[in-house]
């Protein structure tokens, strides 16, 4: 069976760097950071953790959700309608001609509306069951990002989320670019969302060390990948949206084609519930699964969005399974990870590295690491420190991996116009 080819037709970003997909892209190749101290408000002054890669100034288009309907749906699904509204706009998917039935929705999420399940938890303690709205569960489930781009535009063939932690956005454009592949959808708005900064959340996550609390006042140095001086990763939200078609009807549709998906890997550590393999067991095939679906070889690729979360043991063991998978040519690429500057979106990390990836190709840039001032011990590679980079882009290759040991790589091509 022969499969379709899929191109990267548009693009939707938002993350601390920005609401739309110009500002983050400018703002990451200039190497600002997008953490920010969390608004001094009542409720965050027990928390440990005061910073973040917070969403500023957005308020979400009454053409994409009416005023009565806002309070109706989390915050989450309001970041995954505006980036699916600017990556159709650039896509022009909307003036196709597809046949609805033929047009998906996949949406990745890490916890879908927490914020609203902690609410709702609240006014069902303090006043009793029947003050708890009707809307509640509409409000949070994961689903609902999809179900509302699907409302929105009416598409109406595949429509699900992915919730694999910190892989779900990647798994989400992987299972979107299979049904593309497969001839059972023509195009697919896939990619992430996630808005999870709460109180309980921080709570979960430092209880585990997972967050970097001690530059509470430096909020801007805090997310290190890679950098002797890491001691967690920084909370992030935003959302990164991809639009996806068969490239044979994108091209004679006459749409502008930004990339395309080549390769796509998935696989479990089968290890912990919270840390990586250290001898990168399930993230070495993973890796290597996409480079053969890809056809290519190791030293092909040019570019590594890696998932370095600014972790101590996360950090060192991407690392060393990129030089298991690499050899030498591992010193010869360049890996960056832009959590530096946008913070660990959780969920919804592949789906804004992914446009990470897709820019690097389109624009010649590399975007860099920051707050990389001394490489950890075993931290060897070219991180891309501080300073984005032009460079000719043909492969990048972009790892995603989640708590239960879920793991995820994506490989983009630069499409050569044949």
């Amino acid at each position: 069976m022969k499969l379709n080819r899929v191109a990267v037709t548009g693009l939707g970003a938002m993350c601390g760097l920005g609401n739309n997909l110009d500002d983050v892209w400018n703002n990451a190749v200039a190497g600002k950071s997008g953490v920010s101290k969390i608004p001094n408000i009542e409720d965050t002054k027990m928390w440990p953790v005061q910073i973040a890669g917070l969403v500023k100034d957005f308020e979400i288009s009454e053409d994409l959700l009416p005023a009565k309907e806002k309070a109706r749906f989390d915050i989450f699904i309001h970041y995954a309608l505006h980036c699916a509204d600017e990556a159709l706009k650039q896509s022009k998917l909307l003036d196709a001609g597809y046949d609805p039935y033929m047009i998906g929705s996949i949406i990745g999420t890490g916890l879908g509306g927490f914020p609203e399940i902690e609410k709702a938890n609240e006014t069902y303690n303090e006043k009793g069951p029947r003050r708890v709205s009707p809307f509640f569960v509409p409000s949070f489930i994961p689903n609902m990002a999809p179900g509302k781009i699907s409302m929105r535009w009416n598409f109406r063939g595949i429509n699900h989320a992915v919730s694999s932690a910190c892989a779900s956005a990647a798994h989400a454009i992987g299972s979107a670019a299979s049904e593309i592949m497969l001839g059972r959808q023509d195009a697919v708005v896939t990619g992430g969302s996630e808005a999870v900064i709460s109180g309980l959340t921080f709570a979960g996550f430092n209880a585990m060390k997972a967050l970097s609390k001690t530059r509470n006042d430096e909020p801007e140095l805090a997310s290190r990948p890679f950098d002797k001086d890491r001691n967690g990763f920084v909370m992030g939200e935003g959302c990164g949206i991809l639009v996806l078609e068969n490239l044979d009807k994108a091209k004679a549709r006459g749409a502008k084609i930004l990339a395309e998906i080549v390769g796509f890997g998935a696989t479990a550590d089968a290890y912990h519930i919270t840390s990586p393999h250290p001898d990168g067991e399930g993230t070495i095939p993973c890796m290597k699964h996409a480079l053969t679906q890809a056809g290519i070889e190791p030293k092909d690729i040019d570019y590594i969005n890696a998932h370095g979360t600014s972790t101590p043991t996360g950090d060192i063991a991407e690392t060393n399974a990129i030089k298991a998978v690499f050899g030498e040519h591992a010193y010869k690429l360049n890996v960056s990870s832009t959590k530096s500057m946008t913070g660990h979106l959780l969920g919804a990390a592949g789906g804004i590295e992914s446009v990470f990836c897709i820019k690097a190709i389109t624009e010649g840039t590399i975007p860099p690491t920051i707050n990389l001032n001394e490489p950890s011990e075993g931290c060897d590679l070219n991180y891309t420190p501080n300073n984005s980079i032009k460079k000719d882009i043909k492969y990048v290759l972009n790892n995603s991996f989640g708590f239960g040991g879920t793991n995820a790589t994506t490989i983009f091509k630069k499409y050569e116009g044949n």
